[in-house]
């Protein structure tokens, strides 16, 4: 099945999963037609909380139910979630570890490119890879964060699902299930370099290593869809084949995806890494493939960045 866009495949997934588990609720801060979830509400009009325009209460809420054995997801903007209601997700689910599953919207640069800055998300990852408890996911189009719904109810405990706008490019075929080692290896040309990315620009990194390919520099390029993973055995396994790795994200550079490459190397295989991502700049009001292009992340500038990185410690 295909899906128009992230939000969309949260939605079905969240539908599906209520159909044949009673403990699935959605607590909702004003945001069901953001989610996607009306055509929810009105087949579980029981497992549909309302809080209004109130992140921190649609945390605290969520909290309380899944004290008393539910599995609640709350979805809103990203940064409603993780900035607004910071707090409470650290101290009243992290903390307890609570089993609330959150969904944020709207991430990165080209997920909130109508609203501009108020409405782009790229500090979420960094905020929540510094609380404990809390698992990542940074799923690359709709059909995974579909699986990335359905996979997160099988961890106890609190889990964020990253997504969009709901314009996001296909890059997995349907079925493709959620990699649960935290990455997938979508290309391997060979071992000059391992390119590590994650989320909405992944379609604008494979143009670069099949470019690169063309080129003569022969990358293997892995979709990193689990932030700080309990269990990161087999991505330590696959730096260490290489001495060069370059991570490109839609976030800023730090606490998310080429921090937490950069903390594996640092710990198990010291490496050259160049990060790609947003540095100490905020973004701006534009068309998603244009707002991509000015900030760096086209295929051309991508495979420069390659580049630079092949000629470091020659």
């Amino acid at each position: 099945m295909s899906y128009k866009g992230t939000r969309e495949a949260f939605s079905v997934a969240l539908t599906e999963l209520a159909t044949i588990d009673e403990r699935i609720v959605f607590v909702s801060s004003d945001s069901l037609k953001a989610m996607r979830a009306v055509a929810f509400a009105e087949k579980f009009p029981e497992k549909y909380i309302e809080c209004g325009i109130s992140e921190q209460g649609s945390v605290d809420v969520a909290a309380g139910l899944a004290a008393c054995g539910q599995i609640p997801f709350v979805g809103t903007y990203a940064g409603f979630l993780t900035m607004r209601a910071c707090e409470q997700m650290r101290t009243f689910v992290a903390y307890p570890n609570l089993n609330v599953k959150f969904v944020g919207i709207n991430a990165g640069l080209v997920g909130g490119e109508r609203e501009g800055v108020t409405h782009q998300f790229y500090e979420d990852l960094g905020i929540l890879s510094s609380i404990p408890n809390v698992t990542i996911f940074t799923p690359a189009d709709a059909q995974q964060t579909y699986e990335a719904v359905k996979a997160s109810i099988e961890i106890n405990g609190p889990v964020y699902i990253r997504a969009g706008s709901g314009r996001e490019e296909d890059i997995y075929p349907a079925g493709t299930p959620f990699a649960e080692e935290g990455f997938r290896v979508l290309r391997d040309y060979g071992k000059d370099l391992l390119i590590c990315a994650s989320g909405f620009i992944l379609n604008r990194v494979i143009a670069s290593a099949e470019l690169l390919q063309k080129e003569g520099i022969h990358a293997t390029l892995a979709d990193v869809n689990i932030l700080q993973n309990r269990s990161p055995e087999k991505l330590i396994e696959l730096l260490k084949k290489f001495d060069r790795v370059l991570t490109v994200e839609d976030h800023n550079v730090n606490g998310g995806l080429g921090s937490y490459i950069c903390t594996l190397a640092c710990e198990h295989h010291p490496m050259y890494v160049e990060r790609m991502g947003l540095k100490d700049t905020f973004g701006e009001s534009g068309g998603a493939e244009e707002l991509a292009d000015a900030y760096g992340f086209s295929p051309e500038n991508i495979g420069k960045q390659v580049h630079k990185l092949m000629e470091r410690g020659r």
